[in-house]
């Protein structure tokens, strides 16, 4: 593959993409498979993502209209779920494209339906809030919520749902299993609303992953699809649990030695003189930094790979710069190129690394790379 004409770039990898979203589905069936691809893909491009995947995905799910309207731009005619909040001066375009838009309160499925016609129906998915405190309806507002649903024309509720608020980062689920129980009885108050959703959804990743009881009609994984882990605990309990699920990471970061230079041991390095060097060093100039979403919390903390080595930050992590100590990293020339995230020779660097360093998550390090950085699809 041609490098791209980028100082900093991101290489996609198709076939762990079309890998992860191929063993998700395999483990979830008959449930749906909901790509989430809100936040950028988490980070993996979009575009690239849903190209990569739209013959296996069943559907995708985004956080915005604006996402939504990527998805058809990137080609494809997948049913599209928004999940998270549309204003009210757009709602119109969610009816008219077609879209389902997860909806909480009465105000909002009003105006849906004042939007919609019987050729041009608005679906609905409603959530409910069973425990995670953020959007939903709360059970004391659904009575009031679904009699409104039954009065109006040209709805469509298509699904039901909701979110667990402690599932990935526990080994214990008895919280999730307390919102899971909630859940159905909500449903059993929709039934008696003669509301009956046929696309049922709670689970997230961890939730596919490890209790099939979660699963119902549809899972919406967004982390795993990406091959990374959404906690080590998930991990654990896969293994532990017998689950033959191998995901692959489908993001590889990459930037080019902007300059190489030898210096002696005392000169201070990058803003602030926080560092100094402790010996007669070569150090190389990076072209990439907290803009690019390389966090500046990785200041003298983070590691690159250079030549297969491992290389750490000098100083502080600077806007559009970093600069490393590359002395024992054999000979380094201007162009070399350098992983920030992903592997090179026999060397890794994960986002699970980065995070631990920063005390973050991987969804964090993913989702928060500049989508002005181009994404290079790759085999």
């Amino acid at each position: 593959m041609a490098r791209p004409a980028a100082k900093t770039w991101l290489e996609i990898s198709r076939s762990a993409l079309r890998h992860n979203a191929a063993a998700l589905k395999s483990l979830v069936a008959p449930a749906e498979l909901v790509a989430v691809v809100k936040a950028n893909a988490y980070g993996h491009g979009l575009a690239a993502t849903v190209n990569a995947i739209d013959d296996i995905a069943d559907r995708f799910a985004v956080d915005s209209l604006d996402e939504a309207l990527a998805v058809r731009a990137a080609g494809s005619i997948r049913p599209v779920i928004i999940l998270g909040y549309t204003p009210p001066s757009r709602l119109a375009e969610v009816v008219r494209h077609g879209f389902s838009q997860t909806i909480y309160d009465i105000a909002a499925v009003k105006l849906m339906s004042r939007h919609a016609t019987s050729r041009r129906p608005a679906k609905v998915h409603i959530k409910l809030e069973t425990g995670t405190s953020r959007q939903g309806v709360l059970a004391a507002d659904l009575p009031a919520l679904a009699k409104t649903i039954r009065k109006l024309p040209n709805l469509t509720v298509e699904g039901v749902h909701t979110h667990y608020a402690n599932i990935e980062d526990t080994t214990d689920s008895s919280y999730a299993m307390l919102q899971l129980k909630r859940f159905r009885s909500a449903l059993r108050l929709l039934d008696h609303c003669d509301i009956r959703p046929p696309l049922v959804h709670t689970a997230c990743s961890a939730a596919a992953i490890l209790f099939p009881e979660t699963r119902f009609a549809a899972v919406r994984t967004g982390i795993a699809l990406y091959g990374l882990w959404p906690s080590k605990e998930t991990f654990l309990q896969a293994r532990h649990k017998n689950i033959a699920l191998k995901l692959q990471p489908a993001l590889t970061w990459k930037t080019s030695v902007a300059q190489v230079k030898r210096l002696p041991a005392g000169t201070p390095v990058s803003y602030g003189l926080t560092e100094k060097l402790h010996r007669p060093s070569t150090i190389a100039v990076l072209p990439f930094g907290y803009y690019d979403g390389y966090d500046r919390g990785l200041s003298s903390a983070g590691e690159v790979l250079v030549n297969g080595h491992r290389c750490r930050i000098l100083g502080r992590v600077c806007m559009n710069m970093c600069v490393v100590d590359v002395t024992s990293a054999g000979r380094i020339k201007p162009d070399d190129e350098v992983v920030l995230l992903g592997r090179q020779g026999r060397e890794v660097i994960s986002a699970e690394e980065i995070a631990g360093r920063i005390g973050t998550i991987n969804y964090e390090i993913v989702s928060r790379i500049n989508p002005l950085l181009p994404r290079v699809a790759v085999k």
